[in-house]
């Protein structure tokens, strides 16, 4: 049954849709050996050969979603530019076939999702689903209960105001703060400018839940496969049905 391009790629656990379409407007996609660079090539996976970077891309013999505690000094991305550690370094063999769900900076460790499966990460990011995503936020200097306020209310970042965030204190000392912040949108460096905003810039950033899914005490560096509960908590906040596997 044919399907679209950066559909199978996004399947296939190489990227997700939009980094599909990347992929394909860069040239880097040939179908049958020729260079596609329409978006919205219809393909058949049964019979059509579709390579990335010369590399066969075939779909998983399974869908895998696991959970890494990284840590600093890695970047999320695959192409990278500075040449940089990469994430999926600390998966070993298994990272070959995964990408992450959403990105975190070089300098920010905490939990990061990866997968193969590209309809549960396409969901999960997606904005209308508003995934929440929890955050332990170290800031310079002693937070007001105004400068709270105004994280909890909404901050103006390059002409938009932010979604409502949620805000729990955890310690205030005289040169630095502790807060755990949750935001339900997923802009560019968007917890580190929102703290800058408001006068506490950021100095140790870590996310600790991606929507229900918790870091807990998984070890830095260390990574596991979700279980079928997380599994299934993923895809209900993601608008599926309760099941850990749905059809497509």
């Amino acid at each position: 049954m044919k399907e679209r391009l950066q559909k199978f790629l996004s399947r296939s656990g190489l990227a997700s849709r939009r980094q599909g379409e990347e992929l394909i407007q860069a040239g880097r996609v040939t179908v049958n050996g020729r260079v596609v660079t329409t978006l919205g090539t219809r393909i058949d996976p049964e019979t059509d050969e579709i390579r990335l970077d010369g590399e066969r891309v075939r779909l998983p013999c399974r869908r895998l979603t696991v959970m890494l505690h990284k840590t600093e000094g890695y970047v999320t991305t695959r192409h990278d530019p500075q040449r940089r550690r990469q994430v999926t370094d600390l998966l070993g063999e298994m990272g070959a076939g995964l990408y992450p769900i959403g990105r975190l900076d070089y300098d920010t460790s905490g939990l990061l999702l990866l997968t193969n499966d590209g309809e549960l990460a396409n969901r999960l990011m997606h904005p209308r689903f508003q995934v929440a995503k929890t955050y332990r936020v170290t800031v310079r200097g002693a937070i007001s209960s105004a400068a709270v306020q105004r994280l909890e209310a909404g901050v103006r970042l390059a002409g938009r105001t932010t979604a409502p965030a949620r805000v729990r204190v955890i310690k205030v000392l005289p040169e630095r703060t502790v807060l755990e912040l949750t935001i339900r949108e997923g802009r560019y460096h968007q917890v580190k400018r929102m703290c800058a905003q408001v006068g506490h810039p950021v100095l140790k950033l870590k996310r600790i839940a991606y929507g229900p899914v918790k870091l807990g005490r998984l070890p830095r560096g260390a990574y596991r496969e979700l279980s079928t509960h997380e599994l299934v908590q993923l895809w209900e906040v993601s608008g599926r049905p309760k099941t850990a596997n749905p059809k497509r």
